[in-house]
Parts: structure tokens; sequence; C-alpha cells
């Protein structure tokens, strides 16, 4: 039988000991940059949609509809493209006109492939800041002898 060595944590680290609460960070960065790649992996076309009514966005409001925008965020189409858990940035072409893009992760609404529709779509609602109180681990089960 194999064996694993336990992964040890710094103090850095946000997942703390049984029995304490901690927060831990959003995981939609972490899937837009998982589906992001894996679309380019497929070659195939990279879109966000956006709701540029979040605070933060900074797009071209021409290219607006509905207060949303879609961005093709390929490689052949933008610059500079850094993804990170806070912000999507970048500089892309509008009208022939270099712009800077700035996106909130939490304005992102979803990311797809432009030539077949797949990807994910985000509830527009932000996460809950506080994840629900786990139940206690201290109340043991009580349990009954039938015959």
């Amino acid at each position: 039988m194999r064996r694993f060595r336990k992964a040890s944590r710094s103090k850095s680290e946000k997942c703390a000991p049984r029995g304490r609460r901690s927060p831990l960070n959003s995981s939609r960065p972490y899937i837009i940059r998982a589906i992001y790649e894996w679309i380019a992996d497929n070659d195939c076309t990279p879109h966000l949609l956006v709701d540029v009514n979040q605070e933060g966005v900074e797009v071209p409001q021409a290219y607006v509809t509905d207060g949303q925008i879609v961005l093709n965020i390929s490689p052949s189409a933008v610059v500079g493209l850094e993804m990170g858990n806070e912000l999507i940035f970048f500089n892309g072409r509008f009208g022939g006109v270099a712009t800077d893009i700035v996106v909130p992760i939490k304005a992102i609404l979803g990311i797809y492939a432009r030539e077949n529709g797949q990807g994910m779509v985000f509830d527009a609602r932000e996460e809950p800041e506080d994840p629900p109180e786990p139940p206690s681990s201290r109340i043991r089960p009580s349990l009954k002898v039938v015959k």
C-alpha cells in the first residue's frame, strides 16, 4: 500500500483547523480561468459576458447593450490579458482604437466559446460573504437497539 506524506500548511493559508471557521476565497475566478484555458485548448474563441452596471467595470460604453457587453478575450484579440482573483484586465481594440479594459470578477456573468456556446453562466447575485454555519461536531448521534 502506497502512503502519502501529509501536506503541511503555512500560517498564511486560509484553511483553518477543524472546528474553526475561516472564509474561503471565491471559486469564481478559478472557474473562469479553468474554462478559459479549456476553451482555448480546444481552439475555440473565449468570450466574457459582463454586467457593466457593477462598480469598477471599465469598458467602451458605445458597445454596451441592455447593461451588458460581450468581450472576446482570445489571445489573438487582446494584449496583456491578466486574470487575477479580483480583476481581469487587458488591452483590446474597439473600432480600431486600442482600449484598456478592466472587469471585476464579480461583474462577470458568464464565459463561453463563441463557436458552440459551451461554457458557464454565473448567478448575477454576489456570492455570500459567510457560508452557513456547519452543524456542531460535538453532538453525537444517538442510536437505539431495535429488536
